[in-house]
């Protein structure tokens, strides 16, 4: 991410400080706010006329994962999986952030899910950016209470499916622990020998082919990365996952992380998200 950051020298209405401040256009300025990408005190501004004073901290956040905030964003319909009791379920294509982050107002998973239900929705679990598949919120406190009792009891029973590298066993368990990589930000590492957090998953090859493997995942606990940390350490990283196949060198064809939240049974719903057409090429040879 890249921003700028200026003690604004004389007050004025907060596009014109952003032309001035910054030498940015007027149409960019604008196009900032609009998205949520300035912040005057360490607050976001949606107001591209409200007053700014003088000696204010003013921040653009002008570049995102390398990309200009001014570019166009791809737009994500809304995919409605089931909708009663309380409870949302949702398939969330690949691409989509969960939820709202800094420079990113908008088009997130849950400012989806709020609009469509015209209040706030309840986030009780987040897949990651890449990942696709079935995300539920709950739509009253009480169901949003009850969901995230049951994450966070680990009663509620997650299946994943994923395409990764060759070389994986039949089936298994790993109960490796997590713990932050040193080595790389943003990257977590499954080990014995550091000092991390409990993780289990447990997983079921489908598909043993020479140059890839299918297989379903069942995760016992929660944590981050935690799929994609328990399969590198087995060294069968999933495809197109370049944040973990770098750990061991390895690359693939595919166009992102194959991994697919595929089923979820929660507070006495079974619900299912279906498979994406990404990952048809590598499930042809299942029967």
């Amino acid at each position: 991410m890249k921003r700028r950051t200026a003690v604004v020298p004389e007050a004025g209405r907060l596009t014109e400080v952003l032309v001035r401040t910054f030498g940015l256009t007027p149409s960019t300025a604008a196009a900032l706010v609009e998205r949520g990408a300035v912040y005057v005190d360490g607050r976001r501004a949606r107001d591209a006329e409200g007053p700014v004073r003088a000696q204010a901290t003013l921040t653009a956040v002008l570049e995102e994962s390398g990309q200009s905030v001014e570019q166009p964003r791809p737009t994500f319909a809304l995919s409605v999986l089931f909708e009663g009791d309380g409870v949302l379920a949702v398939n969330k294509p690949a691409g989509q952030v969960a939820q709202p982050t800094e420079g990113r107002v908008g088009d997130s998973l849950l400012d989806q899910v709020s609009a469509h239900l015209g209040r706030p929705a309840g986030l009780v679990h987040r897949l990651d950016r890449e990942t696709s598949g079935l995300t539920v919120f709950g739509t009253t406190p009480e169901a949003t209470s009850a969901l995230a009792a049951e994450f966070r009891s680990g009663r509620a029973k997650k299946t994943y499916l994923a395409v990764t590298h060759p070389g994986l066993p039949e089936r298994g368990t790993i109960d490796l622990p997590l713990s932050k990589d040193p080595s790389r930000p943003g990257r977590w590492r499954a080990s014995a020998a550091a000092n991390g957090i409990e993780a289990l998953t447990h997983f079921e090859r489908l598909l043993d082919a020479p140059t890839f493997c299918v297989v379903r995942l069942l995760p016992q606990t929660g944590r981050t990365h935690q799929l994609r940390a328990h399969l590198t350490a087995l060294g069968c990283p999933i495809l197109g996952d370049a944040l973990y196949e770098s750990q061991l060198k390895l690359k693939s064809p595919a166009a992102r992380c194959l991994l697919h939240a595929q089923s979820l049974q929660v507070l006495r719903l079974a619900l299912e998200a279906p498979v994406p057409a990404d990952f048809e090429p590598w499930l042809t040879s299942i029967t």
